[in-house]
């Protein structure tokens, strides 16, 4: 149990630093124009081509892209981060694994306020919405995540974004979110 405690905090620590709908094999990806792909490890996603992609692997995540800041006061670069969690041999289920990121937001995250939690089943493809702020250092974040449990492992998809900004990236970040895939 400590060990799910331990991998509970982790996830949400380095998605927030810093889960999108799933379609069938088969079916044919939109492409947004003007937009890059990332096409690896099973998944795919679009981001819009002035966002900077980072895939140095920093504290585990598959991949991070990042707004750019706006002006000299701006300090902060919104993202969208993917972290893909080893759940090999725990037996953890999207269940599971909701009930452990709920307890974490409030008890572990400064200042960490569940919004909303819901379930969605979109393309024949279970995934959890968690949207919560918290405090990071200096900074207020707004962040919304999408979440999957499959194969033994979770994809945890995370847009991040300073309270004050999230309404300005919201309708990006979602697109981002929601142009996530696995192939």
């Amino acid at each position: 149990m400590k060990k799910i405690k331990f991998l509970g905090i982790v996830i949400l620590l380095i998605s927030i630093t810093a889960c999108g709908k799933s379609t069938k094999k088969n079916e044919v990806t939109t492409i947004i124009s003007g937009w890059k792909t990332i096409s690896e490890n099973g998944y795919l996603i679009q981001y819009p081509e002035n966002w900077d992609l980072s895939k140095s692997g920093q504290m585990g995540m598959s991949f991070v892209v990042f707004s750019r800041l706006t002006s000299e006061q701006d300090k902060f670069k919104e993202n969208v981060n993917l972290f893909i969690q080893d759940l090999t041999g725990q037996h953890i289920n999207l269940d599971k694994f909701v009930q452990i990121s709920e307890g974490q937001i409030s008890t572990m995250l400064t200042n960490g306020k569940l919004l909303e939690s819901s379930r969605l089943n979109e393309n024949n493809s279970e995934f959890h919405k968690f949207i919560y702020t918290a405090d990071q250092g200096i900074y207020k974040l707004k962040t919304e995540q999408y979440c999957w449990v499959r194969n033994e492992k979770a994809y945890i998809l995370t847009l991040s974004c300073e309270i004050d900004q999230y309404e300005k990236y919201k309708k990006t970040g979602e697109q981002i979110l929601n142009s996530f895939k696995f192939n």
